[in-house]
C-alpha cells in the first residue's frame, strides 16, 4: 500500500492527479506543471513535501558524530543556520544528500530524501559513537515548501515576525504562523527565493489552507512533483538517484563546493574525494541544449563520433526557457562548453552542444 501524507485528504479538493512516488502517493500535478512551474517562477507556489525524511541528533558527541558522517564542514554551522552536505560511502559515491539544521551544540535536525530515510538510519545508526542519541522523528513532521519572488510577501501575512531579517539558509524555531508553530527555513529546491516550514504533522492541513487562502492576491497555486522537478532541473539542483548515487560522487556531480577535504576529521569518502578534488575525475556532470528537434531524458546514452560517452541524468523541454535540455555525466574530455555531442533518442542520434550551467539563475 502506498504512503500518504498528512496532505493527502486535501489533494481533491484542489484537483490534484496523484502518482506513485517511491511508495508515496503524491501529487504530480493540480492544474498543470507548466502553469505551476510559471507560478513559483513569476509568483509563488505551495509545495507538499512531508514525504521528506526528518532525524534529529542529539548529545554532546553530536558535532564529532556529524563531521565523521558528513562530507561538509559542520563545525561552521552557528545556530539557526542550515547547511547544505552530503554522506558519503569510502568509495565517495553518495549514500544521499541533505540538509543540516543547527539548533543548539547538542541538537541538530537532518532532513533526508524521503527514499532514502530507512537506508540513511541505518547508515547513521550503524556508525553512532558516544554520547549521541539519534531518533527518526520524520512521521511526527510535515513539510511544506512556498516558493517563490512573492513568498515573503504571502508568508509574511501569517506571523509577526520579520522574514526579511531571515537571511538565505537561515531559520527560526517556534515561529507562530496563525497560531500553529513551525520552523521556519529560508531554504528551498527551485532556484527561486522562498521557505521551507516543519510543522507537526497534525497541523499540516490547517497551514496548507492558511497559506493558500493568504496568497488568493497574488496568484500563490498549490503545485506537485512535476513542477518541482523541472524547477530544480533548470537550477540544476541535484535528484538523488539521477545526478546522484552509489556510484556517482559529489565531485563528479559537481557538488565540490560542499565537500571539505581540508577539514581535519578522517570522514567517509575523504581520500577518494580528496583525490578526485586534486587529480579531476573522468566523468563530469555538464549542461546540453539540443540542437536537432528532440527531448534528451534521463537514461538516454550520449555519444561523440559513434563513440559512446556517457548518459543523461535529467532532460526536459524547459518551461522558462523554451529550450530542450539535459544533464549529462559523460567523459571528461567531451565536457567543454560548445562541444557537439549526440544524444540517442529513440534510436536516432541527434545533436546538442555542451552549454553552460546552471540553465536558470534568479535575478537578486
Amino acid at each position: 500500500m502506498l504512503r500518504r501524507t498528512p496532505l493527502f485528504f486535501v489533494y481533491a479538493e484542489y484537483g490534484a492527479k496523484t502518482i506513485d512516488f517511491g511508495g508515496w502517493e503524491l501529487p504530480v500535478q493540480f492544474s498543470s506543471i507548466k502553469e505551476e512551474h510559471e507560478a513559483v517562477r513569476t509568483r509563488a507556489g505551495l509545495f507538499d513535501v512531508s514525504h521528506m525524511g526528518e532525524f534529529e541528533v542529539k548529545g554532546k558527541d553530536s558535532l564529532a558524530f556529524l563531521q565523521k558522517m558528513m562530507t561538509n564542514d559542520v563545525s561552521k554551522l552557528a545556530d539557526g543556520r542550515a547547511q547544505y552536505t552530503l554522506m558519503c560511502y569510502e568509495n565517495g559515491g553518495a549514500v544521499d544528500d541533505l540538509l543540516i539544521y543547527k539548533k543548539a551544540d547538542d541538537h541538530y535536525l537532518l532532513v533526508v530524501n524521503a527514499a532514502n530515510i530507512e537506508k540513511d538510519f541505518h547508515w547513521l545508526h550503524e556508525h553512532l559513537f558516544g554520547d549521541v542519541e539519534l531518533v527518526n522523528i520524520s512521521d511526527e513532521i510535515a513539510q511544506l515548501a512556498l516558493q517563490g519572488p512573492l513568498a515573503e510577501r504571502v508568508l509574511q501575512k501569517l506571523t509577526t515576525i520579520d522574514l526579511s531579517a531571515l537571511r538565505f539558509f537561515g531559520f527560526q524555531d517556534d515561529v507562530d504562523l496563525q497560531g500553529v508553530k513551525a520552523l521556519v527555513s529560508r531554504t528551498g529546491y527551485t532556484g527561486e527565493d522562498g521557505f521551507e516550514i516543519y510543522c507537526r504533522a497534525e497541523d499540516a492541513v490547517t497551514l496548507w489552507h492558511g497559506i493558500l487562502e493568504a496568497g488568493k492576491g497574488e496568484g500563490v497555486l498549490p503545485c506537485g512533483l512535476g513542477a518541482r522537478d523541472t524547477l530544480r532541473f533548470e537550477a540544476c539542483l541535484p535528484l538523488y538517484g539521477q545526478e546522484l548515487s552509489k556510484d556517482i560522487t559529489p565531485i563528479e556531480a559537481g557538488l565540490g563546493f560542499a565537500v571539505k577535504t581540508n577539514k581535519e576529521v578522517d570522514f567517509f569518502g575523504k581520500s577518494t574525494l580528496q583525490q578526485q578534488k586534486e587529480a579531476g575525475t573522468s566523468r563530469k556532470l555538464i549542461g546540453i541544449e539540443m540542437i536537432d528537434k528532440g527531448i534528451p531524458r534521463h537514461g538516454y546514452d550520449v555519444f561523440s563520433e559513434g563513440e559512446w560517452i556517457g548518459i543523461v541524468t535529467t532532460g526536459t523541454q524547459s518551461p522558462t526557457l523554451k529550450k530542450n535540455i539535459g544533464l549529462a555525466l559523460i567523459r571528461t574530455e567531451w565536457a567543454d562548453v560548445d562541444t557537439v555531442v549526440e544524444v540517442d533518442i529513440r534510436g536516432k542520434r541527434l545533436k546538442a552542444k555542451v552549454v553552460a550551467t546552471p540553465f536558470y539563475k534568479r535575478a537578486k
